[in-house]
């Protein structure tokens, strides 16, 4: 295999916002609504819920406009918080995203493509099982979510244009998907579900699984029950910072990153805002937070299209997620590339083949997204990893306080937006966010933990070898 040395920028304005986009939209939004819908039944506060996930997104987003500008190169969050702390803090942060962040949406993102693959070809379905061993089975959707991201991992490996074509093609389709969605919703809306909707608009409560609903004492149990539901928004809007980590691929990327951010988010930001309230439209909030299988999208296209809506919506998805995990995929070994260029990572991983892409940390993400699509764990893992996620968020963006007094001559091509408010406020949310889920959400925060603080050893042993 021949190497090469540099990355090639390949990659406009427009690659990288439909990168932002495209990571960002998967199943996620046609689902995880049906959970936040059970810890705040209430209309109102699940758009706000929304909402709040996207003023974290986009504060986070324009914040990284600025770290974006001054380290304009490949690995992106992990640069960045190398360059404001100290490698070993950068290392458990590539260490988490190795082990279970992107890897783990990989898994998730892989499995869900072929469980709405099953509604046209049910030899895919997640209840056939190839063999079982005691608890242990595999199914024939984990088995072909391996074979798609096989293939999508090999079609990354001979160079940048071909996921970059992969990208426009699903991304494009699955923008114009969800808006035809949204429109059609708000067509055939039926006025005495949006009435019965948004009547008690601002009453925070729970809906069991009768649709009962059920009321919280005190203002600690109601900010909780906002915190459990804010994990889902924040998983769906989460990947927005992938196109960071191809810094090195993107043409004028001290302006073209920050843009594509703000442009990727914002986009993104209505899509689900408005796909959010189409549901209200169309379905009672009961049967939002309790749809089989919590498949809301699935449950509203019915409602609006018929015995087709299911189909429509299948389509929709499969679009989605294919496009998601390209995305996802192409985005992540460039954070292991860069790691091993600084000597925390396998050597052999810095290397570019003669593509000019770092093809071996593209097949060893490939064989762990494997392993954890093989686990029938990744759904568990990404909710644990929440917390993690958002505690490096919270460090990334008070990077830029420490970076504008530790290096504060260093060439600012853009500065963040409302600085010092802005990223302030999101740091505080932030703590608030975690704080919350600590108390009340405790088994989403230790085992993300426990993953992360495995690489401190991990990160000295691998200081050892290298002398």
């Amino acid at each position: 295999m021949k190497e090469t040395t540099t990355l090639k920028r390949e990659l406009n304005l427009m690659d990288a916002t439909l990168l932002v986009a495209g990571s960002m939209i998967g199943s996620g939004i046609f689902i995880v609504s049906a959970d936040i819908s059970r810890h705040i039944g209430s209309a109102g506060w699940l758009i706000v819920v929304w909402l709040i996930g996207a003023f974290m997104t986009l504060t986070a987003a324009l914040s990284y406009g600025e770290l974006s500008g001054m380290y304009p190169k490949a690995g992106g969050q992990y640069v960045y918080l190398h360059e404001a702390y100290n490698p070993l803090i950068a290392f458990l942060y590539g260490w988490s995203l190795f082990a279970v962040i992107q890897t783990g949406t990989i898994a998730a993102v892989g499995v869900a493509f072929s469980k709405y693959l099953a509604y046209f070809l049910p030899f895919f379905s997640e209840d056939l099982k190839i063999f079982t061993i005691g608890s242990f089975s595999v199914s024939h959707a984990q088995a072909f979510s391996i074979a798609i991201i096989f293939i999508l991992t090999y079609i990354n490996t001979k160079g940048i244009k071909g996921g970059k074509i992969v990208q426009f093609l699903f991304t494009s389709a699955k923008l114009i998907g969800i808006l035809g969605l949204i429109v059609f919703g708000f067509v055939f809306y039926k006025s005495d579900v949006w009435s019965a909707n948004w009547t008690d608009t601002w009453h925070i409560r729970s809906i069991d699984a009768n649709g009962v609903f059920g009321s919280y004492q005190g203002i600690a149990a109601t900010g909780g029950a906002i915190a459990s539901a804010l994990v889902g928004a924040i998983i769906g809007y989460d990947a927005w910072n992938n196109v960071t980590f191809v810094a090195g691929e993107i043409n004028n990327p001290k302006k073209n990153i920050g843009l594509s951010l703000l442009l990727g988010t914002v986009t993104v930001t209505i899509l689900y805002v408005g796909i959010n309230i189409m549901f209200t439209s169309v379905l009672p909030l009961q049967q939002i937070a309790n749809t089989p299988k919590d498949r809301i999208g699935i449950a509203a296209s019915q409602v609006i299209f018929g015995s087709a809506g299911t189909s429509i919506v299948a389509i929709i998805i499969l679009i989605a997620t294919f496009g998601c995990n390209n995305g996802l995929i192409l985005s992540g070994a460039r954070v292991y590339y860069t790691m091993a260029k600084d000597k925390l990572f396998f050597k052999k991983v810095g290397t570019l083949n003669k593509h000019s892409v770092p093809e071996i940390a593209l097949w060893l993400q490939f064989i762990v997204a494997a392993i954890l699509s093989l686990s029938g764990k990744y759904g568990n893992l990404l909710d644990m990893i929440s917390f993690v996620v958002v505690i490096f968020y919270i460090l990334t963006i008070a990077g830029i306080i420490v970076l504008r007094k530790t290096q504060p001559n260093i060439e600012r091509p853009y500065k963040a937006f409302g600085y010092p408010f802005l990223p302030i406020i999101y740091i505080i949310m932030g703590i608030a966010f975690c704080g919350l889920l600590i108390v009340y959400k405790p088994q989403f925060t230790w085992p993300g933990l426990i993953i992360t603080l495995i690489g401190i050893p991990l990160y000295y042993i691998n200081k050892r070898s290298h002398g």
